[in-house]
């Protein structure tokens, strides 16, 4: 089933990265702009470094990175990878229907 963005109030998205690499800062980028496209408003990112946090990855339970994990709204759905397959990250994050 898919969800409808203006149905909920806020997305809190995480995004699990290990410093400042190639593909972290390309995931930070894919991400804000599927976010101003699709979640205007109605969106926070939380960035999460495991270099500086490393027990959040067991704790979150992160095996890739970099990983997105929507916190809300629920259920928590996880995507690992750089988002630079835009329709792949919007059917995982329920925005748009498998075809």
């Amino acid at each position: 089933m898919m969800s409808d963005p203006t149905s909920t109030s806020l997305w809190v998205l995480e995004l699990y990265v290990a410093g400042s690499t190639a593909s972290s800062l390309v995931a930070f980028a894919n991400l804000q702009a599927i976010c101003s496209e699709h979640l205007a408003g109605q969106h926070r990112i939380e960035v999460i470094d495991l270099a500086r946090h490393p027990q959040r990855a067991e704790r979150d339970q992160i095996l890739a990175l970099p990983t997105l994990v929507r916190r809300l709204p629920a259920p928590v759905r996880k995507i690992i990878g750089d988002l630079s397959n835009t329709e792949r990250v919007l059917i995982g994050l329920d925005l748009r229907q498998r075809q």
